[in-house]
């Protein structure tokens, strides 16, 4: 673990960290999270017979969009010439969730852990969005980071 902030400089002010002495090599970052609902909303959201019409499919593209607009949102993040986004959604009708997970890659001076912890949030908060009207109870839990490759400070695979 690194014992100091590096989005910060010697007097406390915030920065973007400087990349430019980095390699650039190829990186990977996995990551997931979930968006639990009433059963009778998932019923509707796995027949595709949502008033907005495909959730699943729609919030695929917006977690995509989401992952290649990261540094727009987060306001130190460095933009990322993404190489690959893939998301997968999965659902677990016992638990009447959706879980949601995406691949981002890339070959630059930074990570992309951001950006697919972006991808996954942005696509379940398209989830909810679609979904609102039917159930404004659904929860967003289990955001993080499953899996990192790439760069000096090499491969990280959650617990």
């Amino acid at each position: 673990m690194t014992e100091k902030l590096t989005h910060f400089d010697e007097r406390g002010a915030a920065r973007m960290v400087d990349v430019a002495g980095k390699a650039e090599t190829h990186r990977v970052a996995v990551a997931s999270g979930s968006i639990r609902m009433l059963p009778a909303t998932l019923a509707l959201v796995t027949s595709g017979t949502a008033k907005k019409g495909d959730v699943l499919g729609v919030a695929r593209i917006a977690a995509i969009q989401g992952a290649k607009r990261t540094s727009e949102l987060i306001p130190l993040c460095h933009p990322v010439p993404l190489t690959s986004v893939t998301v997968d959604f999965h659902v677990d009708e016992a638990a009447s969730r959706v879980d949601c997970t995406a691949r981002v890659e890339c070959t630059a001076r930074t990570g992309v852990e951001m950006e697919a912890l972006a991808a996954v949030q942005v696509g379940l908060l398209t989830i909810y969005d679609m979904c609102k009207a039917v159930d404004r109870g659904m929860t967003m839990d289990n955001v993080r980071l499953l899996e990192k490759r790439g760069g000096k400070s090499g491969t990280y695979t959650a617990p």
